[in-house]
């Protein structure tokens, strides 16, 4: 294991300023050089209590915008195109790079990192996924996944999609 100082706040894992033990591994590729945290070491434990006031500040000046942004995006439902069988299941999936690039085209600009995606895409409907706007900010983001744009745009409106076939079907008769 590893000793680290956060420089921001990492889920399951700590806050700024926490010194926690990592495995070497993470600490390596992906800690250290995402300048998310510093070895824990004499030397840099004093480099981090000098920088502490301006770590600090610039977090709140991030979270504040993250914040703002998270107002904005509150209740937003992108539409997905995706072909599908009968069943409603998906010939392939909803990834987050697609996510990403459905909210960008309504106008936020995310980061294919920032969607998580708690169980893959693999059916149509509307699933909810989290973007972690910020360490300390996460919104959910409504996908409605379809395979035309006409249902997916009734799904965002919240009507009932019919599937074509039970549409062209003329009622049964009583017997």
């Amino acid at each position: 294991m590893v000793q680290v100082i956060l420089l921001e706040r990492i889920e399951r894992l700590g806050q700024m300023g926490d010194v926690v033990n990592v495995k070497p591994g993470f600490a390596r590729n992906f800690l250290l050089p995402h300048k998310k945290a510093l070895r824990a070491t004499k030397q840099n434990l004093e480099v981090f209590e000098t920088r502490k006031t301006q770590l600090v500040a610039d977090n709140l000046k991030r979270r504040e915008e993250a914040a703002k942004v998270a107002d904005k995006m509150t209740g937003l439902t992108v539409a997905m195109v995706r072909q599908a069988g009968e069943s409603g299941q998906l010939y392939g999936s909803v990834n987050a790079r697609d996510i990403a690039d459905a909210v960008g085209a309504a106008g936020f600009t995310i980061a294919r990192a920032q969607v998580i995606i708690d169980r893959p895409i693999k059916t149509t409907g509307i699933h909810t996924v989290r973007v972690s706007l910020h360490p300390e900010i996460a919104i959910a983001v409504g996908v409605s996944v379809a395979p035309s744009q006409d249902e997916a745009d009734a799904q965002v409106r919240g009507e009932a999609v019919v599937a074509p076939a039970e549409a062209a079907a003329p009622p049964a008769e009583p017997a």
